[in-house]
């Protein structure tokens, strides 16, 4: 059955953050009945995302309605406004009347920063598990992580899942399995290395190589910690 609800959905976005951590759940929920979707920043300005993508907010800080569902990704740029006093505000005031507080891939922080995940078990991107850890929360490698009321998705395409669980929830099972019907979700991927674990670990340090190396950053201890 479809839930008739009304529910009211903020997308944190912001410059540098990785566009499809939050188009992925976006394109879940604009298939959904009966939910308004805010795109929130500070500013009503383009938001440049860390592949050149342009996204435009609709929503700022002041004047966003009480959610529902508060969700953030995370990003190449995220260390620039991860920090950033009045963005941790921002989640500190919804996250006292929302309902679910949620993130995708390194979003995570945002929220462990803002002193919403401690006490809870989180997801996040496998680059970022130990940082997570440092800041208190208790990480897991699920793809989805349900804890009370946060619910957090792992790396990057792990938002199209974690999308369809807020859908489920928010909906029923029957929207949230249309949803995945009309976005003909069956992934089939050509390689069977999509996780730490899977890909190995010469492939991991490459690929923490690589990532270390866009960000400007010497690799450290990361890249042993992550296999």
């Amino acid at each position: 059955m479809i839930d008739s609800q009304k529910h009211i959905i903020g997308l944190v976005i912001y410059p540098g953050m990785t566009a499809l951590d939050i188009v992925g759940p976006q394109q879940v929920f604009s298939s959904l009945p009966n939910l308004q979707i805010h795109r929130i920043w500070k500013t009503l300005d383009p938001i440049k995302t860390d592949d050149g993508m342009m996204i435009l907010p609709d929503t700022t800080f002041e004047n966003c309605p009480p959610l529902d569902v508060i969700c953030v990704g995370g990003g190449l740029g995220q260390m620039a406004v991860v920090d950033d006093p009045e963005v941790l505000e921002f989640f500190q005031k919804q996250g006292r009347s929302t309902k679910f507080i949620t993130s995708v891939c390194g979003g995570s922080e945002f929220l462990a920063k803002a002193g919403l995940l401690q006490g809870y078990r989180a997801a996040t991107h496998w680059m970022m598990r130990e940082q997570l850890a440092l800041l208190g929360v208790e990480v897991g490698c699920e793809r989805v992580v349900i804890d009370r009321n946060r619910m957090t998705g792992g790396g990057v395409t792990a938002g199209i899942d974690f999308g369809l669980v807020i859908a489920e929830v928010l909906c029923g099972e029957e929207a949230a399995k249309i949803a995945q019907l009309l976005m003909e979700y069956d992934p089939a991927p050509p390689f069977d290395v999509g996780s730490p674990e899977k890909a190995g670990s010469d492939l991991v340090r490459k690929a923490m190589l690589y990532a270390m190396g866009t960000l400007g950053l010497e690799v450290g201890s990361e890249v042993k910690s992550a296999v």
